[in-house]
């Protein structure tokens, strides 16, 4: 899982440009599907049918990652930026990112002053991030556009997937892990299922522009039929000392099933059967009830009628910055659990409320 994580997470898509990802994942999942469409925006939908009949189940997880575009350049070749995506205006400063350009990535970073400065100004001042700038080396203007650099190109976070501490911790950091670590465990699931020992027919949908109001899940349900869905995302542990945290929800504490979030209130039969299922199977997993996230589930539920919908999630410490970190046994935990949702299933199946 390692080895996929990582090229998934180092390849760069915010939203809206998400490109690179929706191209290698539809050469990565044709193989393993019966058939693979990707929509006008980027949405790669692929799908692969069970021995047996039975429901059709939707599982999804969002290609993008949280980022930038440059919005204009300085006569004096700094770059503004606007964002894409939720973004912590505290952590930005000093950060390295990458500007795709025309003419290859560039390297850049969010510039800031200087500590010797600090008795000049005010410590305790957050700046806006329309007061920040990205210096990709650049004297002028000309020297930006020589580099391929122009208004509108997307910039993400410039970061490598490393294991945390040492591989034995099972650890890793980097960017993007929400959602390409969701992304990692619906292309493992369609390896899982390649002797196709299961009922019905699994929609694997990896959808675009999630961190911008769910809009690429909106575009694609509107073409797709399913009886009932799971997504797939990354979601924030709360087992930090901060003073907002209540260790609901922990790195290392298993698959995590979602109860409630700001955009979903779980099905209760859907839920039900997958806390049944870790269970029975021994995977380990935690409960999740926080109003401060939402995925595409939320766009699932409102769409088609009302179809039964639940979430995977997988923790992740320090969401959207350039060093995430989550755990791989975690990562494991929603793969299996997924993969026993997927096969525990007959032409009886129903989720009734």
């Amino acid at each position: 899982m390692f080895s996929i994580i990582k090229t998934l997470t180092e390849l760069q898509g915010p939203s809206g440009f998400e490109q690179p990802i929706t191209s290698y994942i539809k050469t990565k999942i044709t193989p393993l599907s019966d058939e693979v469409k990707v929509d006008g925006i980027g949405n790669v939908i692929g799908t692969l049918k069970g021995n047996k009949p039975g429901p059709k189940i939707l599982v999804t997880a969002h290609m993008d990652e949280v980022g930038f575009i440059v919005k204009k350049i300085e006569k004096n070749g700094l770059l503004r930026f606007e964002k894409l995506g939720g973004h912590d205006d505290r952590i930005l400063l000093a950060q390295k990112v990458s500007v795709r350009s025309k003419r290859g990535t560039k390297l850049g970073i969010i510039g800031t002053m200087s500590a010797h400065y600090q008795k000049f100004d005010d410590p305790k001042r957050v700046r806006d991030y329309r007061q920040l700038y990205v210096d990709v080396g650049a004297s002028s203007e000309e020297d930006v556009q020589k580099m391929g650099i122009e208004v509108g190109d997307p910039v993400t976070w410039n970061s490598s997937v490393e294991y945390l501490g040492d591989e034995q911790n099972g650890k890793i950091v980097g960017k993007g892990f929400d959602d390409r670590a969701g992304c990692a465990v619906l292309i493992q699931l369609l390896e899982n299922l390649q002797n196709r020992d299961f009922a019905g027919e699994v929609i694997a949908l990896f959808a675009v522009q999630e961190e911008v109001g769910l809009r690429g899940a909106k575009v694609a349900l509107a073409n797709l039929d399913f009886d009932v869905a799971i997504a797939i995302d990354a979601t924030v542990t709360s087992d930090t000392p901060e003073d907002v945290m209540d260790s609901t929800l922990t790195l290392g504490g298993g698959a995590g099933i979602k109860v409630m979030d700001g955009s979903l209130i779980s099905h209760p039969a859907v839920k039900d059967r997958l806390v049944e299922l870790a269970k029975s199977e021994g995977i380990t997993h935690q409960l999740e009830i926080f109003t401060g996230i939402g995925t595409d589930a939320g766009a699932v539920n409102l769409a088609n009628k009302g179809v039964p919908t639940g979430v995977l999630s997988i923790p992740s410490r320090n969401a959207h910055s350039p060093v995430e970190v989550i755990d791989l046994n975690d990562v494991e935990a929603v793969n299996k659990l997924l993969t026993s949702f997927v096969k525990n299933n007959s032409n009886e199946t129903k989720f009734t409320f």
